[in-house]
This record gives structure tokens, sequence and C-alpha cells, in this order.
């Protein structure tokens, strides 16, 4: 069978290899074009909203340039919300160790905030994503051998789910993929609400 011919284009607004992974292994074929938006400053009232204004901020942003013109834009920000407080990507090794330290033997919930922007029609919808996730209780020989790769400082919450940290997550109640960085499930939801179904969009 030949290979399906997307009737719309659509654009990645992060440099994230892992959410370009996830979309590409669902049989989309997006463009990435990076927003450079600045995500600190930004408030919100609840760690929902906040990851959902971030989400918005860099899917306007892109939809904003020329070269997305026609396109669909989707935009995602996660952070990992422990006890209610976020933590993003950490500023350096000693963040990274400290904030592993705390998840040890425990759970924590990684929220994903989504955006769509049609630059076609103007339409545009948001909404986010929440997955549990439980943590091994991993030894200091794992942490320090984990710390020593660097890993822990390109992602949200020190770890992934794709990477050298799978192993010390137990178990999750979600959509594994909004860990990874974007929800599938949602997008498709998010998609019906601008008028459009993931086959518009499959290559």
């Amino acid at each position: 069978m030949a290979p399906a011919t997307p009737t719309r284009r659509l654009v990645l607004a992060s440099a994230s290899p892992a959410r370009l992974r996830l979309l590409t292994g669902a049989g989309f074929a997006p463009e990435v074009i990076v927003s450079g938006v600045d995500e600190d400053g930004f408030e919100a009232p609840d760690l929902p909203a906040l990851v959902i204004a971030l989400a918005e901020a860099k899917a306007e942003a892109v939809a904003a340039r020329p070269e997305a013109v026609g396109a669909v834009v989707v935009a995602c920000d996660s952070l990992l919300d422990v006890d209610r407080v976020a933590y993003g990507k950490p500023a350096d090794p000693a963040e990274a160790r400290a904030r592993l330290q705390r998840l040890r033997g425990r759970s924590a919930i990684l929220r994903t905030g989504h955006c769509l922007i049609d630059t076609a029609t103007g339409r545009r919808t948001s909404g986010a994503a929440a997955t549990e996730v439980a943590f091994a209780r991993f030894t200091d020989d794992e942490l320090d051998a984990y710390l020593a790769t660097g890993e822990p400082l390109h992602v949200a919450g020190a770890f992934t789910l794709d990477g050298r940290s799978a192993p010390f997550v137990e178990r999750i109640i979600g959509d594994h993929g909004n860990v990874i960085g974007l929800s599938l499930p949602l997008f498709r939801t998010l998609l019906a609400e601008i008028g459009l179904t993931v086959m518009d969009l499959w290559s």
C-alpha cells in the first residue's frame, strides 16, 4: 500500500527529538520550527495551567512565523509535579542529584501542556495530560552513573522513559507518551476540537 499523502502540514514547535520520534512513529511527518520562547518568568494559578501557558506561548511564537503559514502547529511543555512543586530541566548536576534523590522510591506526576493552532483557519485549542510515575529505590552508584551520562540535564524532572533512566521507573499510570513529551491520545482529541483528524496529517 502506498503511503498516505497528508492533506495538511504539521509543524512541531519543539527541538525535542523525543517528541519528534513520537510523532513520526505514529505516522506523521512534522516539520520542526523551534519557538525560542524563554520559559522563565511564566506564572499561573497551578501547574496544569502553567504547562498549558508555556505550550501556548511556544505555539503562538511559531504560528506567527511566515514558514508556518497554512500549517497546523503543535507545541508542548512538560514539568514534573512533586508535591505541587514544578521540576523542569535541572540547571546543573547538583540540582539533578537533589531532585532524583527526592524522587527515589516515591511517585510524582508528569504534566504536559499541549497547544494546537491551525494557521489556515485561526482555530486553536489547548489542554494538559497527567501521568503518575513511580520511581524505583535506585542505589547511589546507579544515581552517580546516571548523572555522569549528562542525560538528566536535558529532560524535565531529570529523567525520561526513552533513555538511560527508564530502568529506574517501576511503573506508570496513564499515557507513557505523555512522560516522553507528547500525549498522542490528547493530540487526537485536540485535533478534533479544531475540526481535524489524525488522517488529515498522516504521511
